[in-house]
């Protein structure tokens, strides 16, 4: 693994912690760009698509971009969305209505692992090889529906922890035993937050957590059920770090507790690091502040703002060497899924 990581350019490995979004309106030429001229080595598909040949064949034709130059030949995480209910990116032909969370959780364990299973193997079959879920947040019931990210859309599995853990880690089992990489997400919650950092600056402050936050259960479940990537939230957690960091650049959030307390030594990747919510910050220091809180991919909505993150990261990364041993890392967490997953062979 070691020597397959060694082998990039800083460029290549830099491109490896970038996963830029792409949708039926936008330009596959200039995505095609981004992976040869910025190296950009994972992609997630977000809404519009339609029926699983138009999916099947854009996967294909992306994987075809990652070559000896432009990813060293390392293939692209291909990533969903695919919760179901509300949330799926893929619909149409060939992919299965998937139930709300809600509903999932009202199947038996095992009914729901099978289900998964299936569900993976639509998605394994157009080429997606990341499922950006299960959901692991859980959604008090005196907030419910007012609680705007989740459940609003019936995106929960419960309002309790314990049920919380039961479907979604039977979903992730399920989505990994077929073949597809499961994430659970948004560390370390978004169930007491009123607004959606997607779209607001306030409102998005859980000022229950803490680190022995019981809501904290399903995310330790699914790391020890085998998660490949933790998702982490761009809301706020003064009882989780003192200085109201938002969570995706707070060392005490994803060093200190989830890689510490919670011994997790994966992938963890962000929400939206072009949210509203972290908008003011410019996207160089979005990049670069991640980085040194200890995460890994950076996940955009914005293909416009990763040349710049990118040489930030680059700039930085010559400047000080901590941020470089950093960065080397964290490239070396993607490989080991990449080749965990079966993407690369690193023997």
């Amino acid at each position: 693994m070691r020597q397959k990581a060694d082998s990039l350019s800083e460029e290549q490995a830099i491109g490896q912690l970038v996963m830029v979004a792409f949708d039926t309106a936008a330009s596959r030429t200039a995505l095609d760009g981004l992976i040869a001229d910025e190296h950009v080595g994972n992609v997630i598909y977000l809404g519009g698509w339609d029926g699983a040949a138009r999916v099947k064949e854009t996967s294909a034709h992306l994987q075809d971009q990652a070559t000896q130059a432009a990813t060293a030949g390392i293939p692209l995480l291909l990533a969903a969305d695919q919760e179901g209910g509300e949330v799926r990116q893929l619909r149409g032909e060939g992919f299965t209505k998937v139930p709300s969370a809600k509903a999932q959780a009202q199947m038996s364990p095992s009914a729901l692992t099978a289900a998964a299973k299936g569900w993976a193997g639509e998605l394994k079959a157009v080429g997606i090889n990341v499922n950006l879920a299960p959901v692991t947040d859980t959604v008090p019931t005196d907030i419910g529906r007012n609680n705007e990210p989740i459940g609003k859309y019936a995106r929960q599995y419960g309002s309790d922890p314990a049920t919380v853990t039961k479907a979604s880690t039977a979903f992730l089992k399920g989505m990994i035993e077929g073949g597809v990489m499961g994430t659970v997400k948004h560390f370390p919650g978004l169930g007491r937050v009123e607004k959606n950092t997607d779209f607001n600056t306030s409102g998005i402050t859980d000022s229950v957590a803490t680190p022995k936050d019981p809501f904290l259960a399903p995310f330790s479940a699914g790391v020890k059920a085998g998660a490949g990537l933790v998702m982490v939230s761009s809301a706020r957690y003064p009882g989780l770090d003192a200085t109201k960091t938002q969570a995706m650049f707070s060392k005490p959030i994803i060093t200190d507790l989830l890689r510490g307390r919670l011994g997790y030594e994966g992938v963890v990747i962000t929400d939206d690091i072009n949210a509203k919510a972290v908008r003011s910050i410019p996207a160089a220091e979005r990049a670069t502040r991640y980085i040194e809180a200890g995460g890994d991919i950076l996940l955009t909505g914005d293909a416009a703002s990763v040349p710049g993150m990118i040489d930030a990261l680059g700039a930085k990364a010559r400047a000080d060497e901590e941020f470089a041993n950093q960065l080397e890392t964290s490239v070396l967490r993607v490989v080991a899924l990449k080749e965990r997953m079966g993407l690369i062979s690193c023997g």
